[in-house]
């Protein structure tokens, strides 16, 4: 018995492992580089590491003391980062719109030219019914220009949503923002022009993976009221986003920010704007 599960388990770590540099294989062939498709990567190298060298290893973690730590340091990484992504899941349904919001804040995730990308897209979709389902609402799009974008985020998401019938008089474009802090920030200048304040009821529009971390963000820049209408995730966006989205977690509640600290220094020396964090 003990035999034939430990077959079992072999043959499981290497299709988990061809499974991984499959899928690994297909987003460096069908997206950019980001950070999500970068500890995808990671990932499939680890587990084909220990699938092909599993025997020495496993030796190593059960013989001497450095192995022993290490093994069970893995083991203490592999359940928090578990746990993380665990919160991640659940925590982008713990806010949701009362419909008695009088903004409604759709947070930008990158185009591919001038045409928002999959992620966006659902975020837009969402943020439709939305609107359409309370027409007294101000609709703010929120995203500046990319490197490699031919037109401002806010700019294209205000496009897509009149062109799906919205009223172009209630949507607004901020243009400028380059991070989900200044999201929040620059609409709630937008806001204030228009007669709204901090105490303004809100909600924003992100992927259900995001909304924790950006209502974090929202109310850091000074709103009071604030709920959260979370969209759903391209399938094969999901583990890229939540391995990304749980460390991006793990370094706001250390650094409190997503625009400085050690991440950020790296970011700037990749040269990679958002697209890093949401592609």
């Amino acid at each position: 018995m003990m035999r034939f599960a430990g077959k079992m388990a072999l043959t499981l770590l290497y299709c988990t492992a061809a499974a991984l540099v499959a899928y690994s294989i297909g987003l460096a062939l069908t997206s950019n580089f980001n950070m999500g498709n970068l500890m995808v990567w990671l990932l499939a190298a680890a587990a084909v590491v220990l699938a092909v060298w599993h025997k020495p290893l496993f030796q190593w973690f059960r013989g001497p003391l450095p192995g022993r730590v290490t093994g069970w340091a893995l083991v203490i990484l592999a359940i928090a980062y578990a746990l993380l992504i665990g919160f991640v899941a659940v925590s982008g349904y713990a806010n949701p719109p009362t419909g008695r919001e009088q903004a409604i804040l759709v947070l930008g995730a990158g185009l591919r030219r001038d045409q928002p990308s999959t992620l966006l897209r659902y975020r837009l979709d969402k943020a439709y019914e939305y609107a359409a389902a309370h027409p007294d609402m101000l609709v703010v799009t929120s995203g500046g220009q990319g490197r490699d974008e031919w037109v401002p985020e806010g700019q294209a998401m205000r496009d897509y949503l009149i062109a799906k019938g919205l009223d172009p008089e209630r949507v607004i474009a901020e243009n400028r923002s380059t991070s989900t802090e200044e999201n929040f920030l620059f609409s709630l200048d937008l806001l204030k022009e228009r007669g709204m304040s901090e105490a303004t009821p809100i909600v924003y529009v992100s992927n259900s993976f995001h909304c924790y971390r950006a209502g974090e963000y929202a109310r850091r820049a000074g709103f009071t009221s604030v709920t959260s209408l979370p969209a759903s995730t391209p399938w094969r966006s999901v583990l890229p986003c939540y391995l990304r989205e749980a460390l991006a977690l793990a370094y706001y509640w250390v650094f409190k920010t997503s625009t400085s600290g050690p991440m950020h220094a790296l970011v700037g020396f990749l040269d990679l704007n958002k697209r890093f964090f949401y592609k």
